[in-house]
């Protein structure tokens, strides 16, 4: 129907087959003839195995930690249900600004 792909290559300086579907593709999507393609990564797969170090702290893997935002600030409360432990999270107190009485 219109030129042959070696032509098309040729004239558009594209050295593989594969190229030129990439082309065609994004003028596609450049004319809103299709939509665009998400690009993205998958969401990874993370550990949630935590441990207990020698001074009784419990570890959580950075990548976990990473994982669900938390940070160095992040306070929670431990509940003990049977022989299994719940974390649930809680907010910090605000900091207050606290005064000295004047006589």
């Amino acid at each position: 129907m219109g030129k042959p792909s070696q032509e098309i290559m040729k004239q558009f300086g594209l050295k593989s087959l594969g190229a030129l579907k990439v082309a065609y593709m994004d003028a596609l999507i450049a004319l809103d003839k299709v939509p665009a393609v998400k690009k993205g990564t998958k969401e990874k797969k993370v550990d949630n195995i935590v441990g207990i170090n020698s001074r009784g702290s419990l570890i959580i893997p950075k990548k976990l930690v990473d994982a669900l935002g938390l940070d160095e600030n992040a306070l929670f409360a431990v509940e003990k249900n049977g022989e299994d432990l719940r974390l649930k999270r809680k907010q910090r107190p605000p900091k207050t600004i606290l005064r000295k009485k004047t006589d």
